[in-house]
């Protein structure tokens, strides 16, 4: 069984793939906080009660909700019936997803501020046809403004590549 139609001229993704999706994420999500907070403590201390105390009855809450989500969409019983997004409407996501998994991955290895360069500089381009003058005026001065504002006035670090070791910083 898949989870598209054709609606018009559009493919259409449906919501139940989404939404078993989602709710799978969080169930794990979930999971994690629970399995953290027994690890830290979700009992009463002296003082009161432990870190663990409120995130695991959340951490049960969200996997209690996400449980019963998660069960409904692969039953058939979901409310959820209109769809989910068109095929044009997923690619306008992934046209900004993609670039900003690429940017997180880039700040390891380039550090924050050239990634963000090259993020700004991608956007203003492709997305925004801006003429080159003004994408490097604006994808070299935020990055910059950032490094003055929090290396220089905060003293927070963030994190360098290559080019800021070669330039001393």
């Amino acid at each position: 069984m898949t989870d598209e139609k054709e609606a018009g001229d559009a493919k259409v993704v449906g919501s139940r793939g989404p939404e078993v999706g989602v709710a799978a994420f969080l169930l794990a999500i979930g999971a994690l906080v629970v399995g953290d907070s027994l690890r830290v403590g979700i009992g009463w201390a002296d003082d009161g009660p432990r870190s663990g105390y409120f995130p695991f009855y959340v951490g049960l809450f969200l996997i209690g909700a996400s449980g019963w989500t998660l069960l409904r969409a692969l039953l058939g019983r979901s409310p959820l019936k209109a769809r989910f997004a068109t095929r044009a409407q997923l690619s306008q996501v992934l046209a900004v997803l993609l670039p900003m998994v690429v940017y997180v991955a880039a700040i390891a290895g380039l550090g924050i501020y050239v990634a963000s360069f090259a993020l700004i500089a991608y956007f203003m381009k492709r997305h925004g046809r801006y003429g080159w003058p003004l994408t490097v005026a604006v994808s070299a001065g935020v990055p910059i403004a950032f490094f003055l504002l929090f290396e220089r006035w905060f003293l927070v670090l963030l994190p360098k590549g290559p080019l800021e070791a070669a330039l001393g910083f």
